[in-house]
């Protein structure tokens, strides 16, 4: 399944918002408003939690700086990555669009879809709002 997010304008650098998106702990900051628990794992990884959704485990998997920041799923049971990418577009303003790719079966996909399109959505216009 591949998702892509709208792409949203940031009011920070290309690197400033590499850097904000490479330190797991500001992703709290731009969770949707339903999150029940939001916990740093260590350096590179957290877990989160939306009201009635299960516990999903995220780490840190590449970093190209100040272009590109990929997240994969820590359990092989459900694999994905979320990669964040980012343009400049000026001095103190980047692009950001946010890309989902998972192997899913054919049913799974179909009932997790259209919430996983609001997610990466809303992280993406959660960052617009930095």
């Amino acid at each position: 399944m591949h998702l892509e997010s709208e792409k949203n304008t940031v009011n920070k650098s290309q690197e400033e918002l590499f850097n904000f998106l490479t330190e797991v702990k500001n992703y709290e900051t731009i969770m949707p408003d339903s999150i029940q628990k939001f916990e740093v794992k260590g350096e590179d990884s957290f877990l989160f939690q939306l009201k009635g959704m299960p516990e999903i485990k995220l780490l840190i998997k590449e970093k190209t700086p100040c272009n590109q920041v990929i997240l994969g799923a820590k359990s092989e049971k459900l694999p994905f990555t979320l990669t964040a990418n980012i343009t400049e577009i000026a001095f103190e303003e980047s692009e950001v669009q946010l890309i989902f790719d998972g192997e899913f079966n054919a049913m799974m996909a179909v009932m997790i879809k259209s919430p996983l399109k609001n997610f990466i959505n809303t992280l993406s216009q959660n960052m617009g709002k930095l």
